[in-house]
C-alpha cells in the first residue's frame, strides 16, 4: 500500500541523501520534502527528483506552528521523518537561540501535528553528541542506555528534542523511533563540516585550522549506510525504540586532516593548530549492536571505500561546492575563528 511520507530537512546533507535513497527503495510512495532552505539547505541536491516528479517540494519552517498545522491537516501524512535541524556546533556556541527555536520548538510542532493527525510513524534523526564525552583513554562505547549528557548548545537542543519525542511515546503512545548516528560523510555535505571544509581549503593551498591538538576522536559513517539504517528502522514494526548507528571507524581529527592532504598530494605544513573551541568533547564512539541484532543492519562501505567515493565526488562536483562556498565560506571561517577565539596563526 502506497504511503504519503514527509521528509523534513530533505534539502540538507543527510536529508537529501535519504530522499534519493527512499525514492529508489519505495518508488510507489508519495514523498513530500519540507525544507526552510537556510544556508545549509540546497535545492540543487534534489532538483532532479523534483523535475522528474518523484518528490514534491514545500518550502517552510518546522518552527512555524501555524504553517505546520495547515500542512498536516491538508496532506494527512502516514510517516514523518525529521531531519530538519540546526547542526553546526560552532554556530550554536555563538548563537544558541536559533538551535533551541528550530531543534526543540520545531520538533515539538511536528510531534503535536503528528499526534493530532494520527500519523502512523514518526522518526527523529538525532546525534551521538547527546551522550556527551567518552573522554581520553576510554575504551567504552555509547549504547542506547548511556545517559544523555550534552555539553554544547547544539547537543543540548538535540537531547531536549529526543526527550520530547520519548515523552510523546510514553504519554500519548505515539508510534515513534529515534536514531542517533555518528559523524556522517559523503556527497552533498555542506562545506562547513570538517571533511568538505578542509578538502576545500587544502585544494586552494590554504591553512587548515585544526582545533587544539587535533586528537579529538570521532566515529565516521558513510551517509548511504546511515540512510539504509534509517529505512530499516522506519520500515520496522518496533515503536518507542532508540537505535545507535555507527561505523566503527574511529579517527582523530588530525588523522582525517592528513588523509585529505595525502589524497590531494599536499604538504602537511598546511596544518595550522588553533585554540580549541569551547566544550569540545574528546571522543565519541557508537555501539551499533542493537540495530545489528534487532534489524540486521550493518555498514556496507568501508572507510577507505567511502572516503574515496566522497573525495571523487568533490572533484567531480567542484561547481556545486563553489556555489555554496561563495555564499558561506567567509562567514563560516569567521564563525569558526570566533567560536574558539583563535589567536595568530601558529604551527607545531
Amino acid at each position: 500500500m502506497a504511503k504519503k511520507v514527509l521528509i523534513t530537512g530533505g534539502a540538507g546533507f543527510i536529508g537529501s541523501n535519504y530522499v534519493h535513497y527512499y525514492v529508489q527503495q519505495h518508488p510507489k510512495d508519495e514523498v513530500i520534502v519540507l525544507d526552510k532552505l537556510t544556508y545549509a539547505g540546497n535545492l540543487d541536491n534534489i532538483a532532479g527528483l523534483i523535475k522528474e516528479r518523484k518528490v514534491t517540494f514545500v518550502e517552510g519552517d518546522i518552527a512555524d506552528q501555524d504553517f505546520i498545522n495547515k500542512l498536516f491537516g491538508r496532506e494527512q501524512f502516514h510517516t514523518v521523518i525529521n531531519f530538519a535541524a540546526e547542526t553546526h556546533v560552532d554556530r550554536s556556541i555563538i548563537d544558541p537561540h536559533i538551535f533551541v527555536h528550530t531543534n526543540v520548538m520545531g520538533t515539538h510542532n511536528l510531534l503535536l501535528a503528528s499526534r493530532d493527525n494520527e500519523v502512523k510513524r514518526y522518526h527523529q534523526i538525532s546525534t551521538d553528541e547527546v551522550y556527551g564525552d567518552l573522554g581520553t583513554g576510554s575504551k567504552n562505547y555509547f549504547t542506547e542506555s548511556t545517559p544523555i549528557n550534552p555539553n554544547c548548545p547544539y547537543a543540548a537542543s538535540k537531547a531536549a528534542a529526543d526527550l520530547l519525542v520519548m515523552s510523546y511515546y510514553e504519554t500519548y503512545k505515539m508510534p515513534i523511533t529515534i536514531s542517533r548516528c555518528s559523524n556522517n560523510y559523503g556527497p552533498y555535505q555542506f562545506p562547513e563540516k570538517l571533511i568538505p571544509f578542509f578538502f576545500k581549503l587544502a585544494s586552494e593551498n590554504k591553512p587548515l585550522p585544526v582545533y587544539g591538538d587535533g586528537l579529538n576522536v570521532r566515529d565516521w559513517l558513510y551517509v548511504l549506510d546511515h540512510c539504509s539504517a534509517i529505512d530499516l528502522i522506519v520500515s520496522s514494526t518496533k515503536y518507542g525504540e532508540v537505535y545507535n548507528i555507527g561505523g566503527h571507524n574511529e579517527y582523530t581529527n588530525l588523522e582525517i586532516t592528513k588523509h585529505i592532504l595525502r589524497f590531494l598530494g599536499k604538504d602537511e605544513n598546511l596544518i595550522t593548530f588553533v585554540e580549541d573551541r569551547k566544550a569540545h568533547d574528546r571522543r565519541y564512539a557508537m555501539d551499533p549492536a542493537k540495530i545489528e541484532r534487532e534489524l540486521g543492519w550493518a555498514p556496507s562501505v568501508t572507510f577507505d571505500q567511502g572516503i574515496k567515493k566522497t573525495f571523487d565526488w568533490y572533484v567531480e562536483n567542484a561547481a556545486w561546492s563553489a556555489k555554496l562556498t561563495d555564499r558561506s565560506h567567509k562567514a563560516l571561517l569567521s564563525t569558526k575563528m570566533e567560536a574558539c577565539k583563535v589567536p595568530q596563526k601558529t604551527t607545531r
